[in-house]
């Protein structure tokens, strides 16, 4: 009998070995996995760096009003070369990144007399001239050349809708006004009204990347 006991004993620390060897293990491949996806996700964000349209778009015709209560129209910067986002000053996270890369634009190109920002808000109900006025001053914006535009909504959600960004009808999990996908993105425009790219306007290199660009747009007839 005691050798029997004995054995028995002897023989769960083995099974209990094995049940931590499996829990291990398991843990083991969902980390794994856990990994897997977090790399996807990043090789996802590092291809959204540089995006093309999704279709050829072009720069309508609009008139609307900025930060400073002046019109802005389609004539006041054609020809020029511009970097375009998109906001709405209640939003307290990707929004002031975003126009933190737009500030970095902006000082990039200070020389650059055909080149200017447009920030085109997408809540304009809430985003009236003197509260963009307040939203462009934390940034240093120029208003000779960074305009912060706001207007009819109906308007602002056409213009953006056809010469920008595509939206998301079908996506429950979408709280963007008007449903527009891809608002953190920063288009590129040339001279002629084409948008030509887009950039993710969440990473730090993005305003070396959109100024690069432009240089390259600068040298096209």
């Amino acid at each position: 009998m005691p050798p029997a006991a004995d054995e028995e004993k002897s023989s769960c620390p083995r099974g209990d070995e094995k049940l931590f060897l499996v829990i291990v293990l398991a843990l083991a491949a969902i980390a794994g996995g856990g990994s897997w996806f977090a790399a996807g996700a990043l090789r996802r964000h590092d291809a959204t760096h540089l995006i093309a349209p999704d279709k050829p778009r072009q720069l309508e015709t609009f008139s609307l009003t900025d930060s400073a209560g002046r019109t802005v129209t389609r004539d006041n910067v054609r020809g020029k070369i511009l970097a375009v986002s998109f906001l709405f000053t209640s939003c307290s996270l990707t929004c002031p990144e975003v126009s933190r890369r737009m500030a970095e634009i902006q000082n990039l190109t200070t020389t650059n007399t055909d080149v200017r920002l447009l920030s085109l808000t997408v809540d304009p109900r809430t985003d009236t001239p003197p509260v963009l006025a307040r939203w462009g001053a934390q940034f240093g914006a120029d208003t000779n050349r960074w305009y912060l535009l706001t207007g009819d909504k109906a308007q602002l959600h056409r213009l953006i809708g056809t010469s920008f960004l595509a939206t998301e009808t079908n996506n429950p999990f979408n709280s963007m006004p008007g449903n527009f996908a891809g608002t953190e993105r920063i288009a590129v425009v040339d001279k002629h009204g084409n948008v030509r790219v887009f950039f993710d306007g969440l990473r730090v290199e993005t305003p070396a990347a959109v100024v690069a660009e432009i240089e390259s747009l600068r040298k096209e007839k």
